[in-house]
């Protein structure tokens, strides 16, 4: 291996550079397997997504910042008001409801930046 002291006795030497030889043919044939394994369109699917998850995450948690809070902890309260609207057959008006809040905060947001702009 690169960076370790060589023994100076030849058949040790050669017993090393046997040892270096089967590991780095272990290494080459687990790289190829991890190749192959990843090249699957279910893992390349799952991997998309995992890595679409996480970005969203990131971005929530963002977001979530300022307010000392994120999404670990607003979850089981986001998933508890989910399961509540499923099965009372509210998702229609809870979606009119996320919408109109949703245009509010956007409609506040704006007014209160052209407020803050110098006269």
């Amino acid at each position: 291996m690169a960076g370790h002291k060589h023994s100076l006795d030849p058949a040790a030497r050669k017993q090393e550079l046997l040892r270096e030889g089967e590991y780095f043919r272990t290494s080459v044939a687990h790289a190829k397997a991890h190749i192959r394994h990843a090249a699957r369109p279910e893992v390349i699917l799952h991997s998309t997504i995992d890595h679409a998850t996480w970005a969203l995450r990131a971005r929530a948690d963002a977001l979530l910042k300022p307010t000392g809070t994120n999404v670990s902890v607003l979850m089981p309260y986001a998933l508890a008001l989910v399961n509540f609207v499923r099965q009372k057959r509210l998702g229609k008006p809870a979606a009119g409801a996320v919408l109109a809040l949703g245009a509010m905060g956007w409609y506040l947001n704006r007014r209160k930046a052209q407020q803050q702009l110098p006269q």
